[in-house]
């Protein structure tokens, strides 16, 4: 069977390398940042996003206990205000929407209204050659208006500049599915 964060990986390998700079734009239990981190290396860097403390805690603790490089900021925001953080081009990008895993606390999601600007932002920032993951989890309300609006979006794009492509598990229309987003 297809493993999507595995797929999501293999995409990102492609484009990222030691050195480069790299975003998640929604930082969670640390697990994506962790990737990140270990695949640009002590030359590159990270910047990671959350609005919830409880996730920088348990992305700080994660990042220690697997020996992350110290290439990594953690910043207790939204993801929509990436450029007041991050100033030049990235490699990649990753999007996890949805909620918080094993907080308890499914109410509290991403939200389109902030999911937007923040996919738009991380776009205007995607270097040549980059690439930008965005995770959709259609089996909650927010998250398949979430999915149903990125798809209207991207399909206004420019196909000479960016290329936005779709991996969906077709006959399981709740699970989740990602977009990704490549720049020539």
């Amino acid at each position: 069977m297809v493993d999507l964060l595995d797929m999501q990986k293999y995409f990102i390998l492609e484009h990222l390398r030691p050195g480069d700079t790299a975003v998640d734009f929604t930082m969670g239990n640390g697990n994506d940042t962790l990737f990140l981190s270990k695949t640009v290396g002590s030359g590159g860097r990270v910047y990671a996003f959350d609005i919830q403390a409880e996730a920088l805690r348990s992305t700080r603790i994660h990042l220690e206990e697997a020996g992350a490089p110290g290439n990594y900021t953690l910043i207790h925001d939204s993801h929509h205000r990436v450029k007041d953080y991050v100033r030049g081009p990235i490699k990649a990008g990753m999007f996890n929407l949805g909620y918080l895993p094993r907080s308890g606390r499914k109410t509290l999601t991403t939200l389109c209204e902030t999911t937007m600007p923040a996919v738009e932002a991380a776009i205007e920032l995607l270097a040549p050659d980059a690439i930008l993951m965005v995770a959709v989890y259609p089996g909650h309300e927010e998250g398949s208006r979430e999915g149903e609006m990125l798809a209207s979006y991207f399909a206004t794009l420019d196909r000479r500049r960016i290329c936005v492509s779709c991996f969906r598990i077709v006959n399981s229309p709740t699970s989740p599915y990602f977009f990704i987003v490549e720049t020539g």
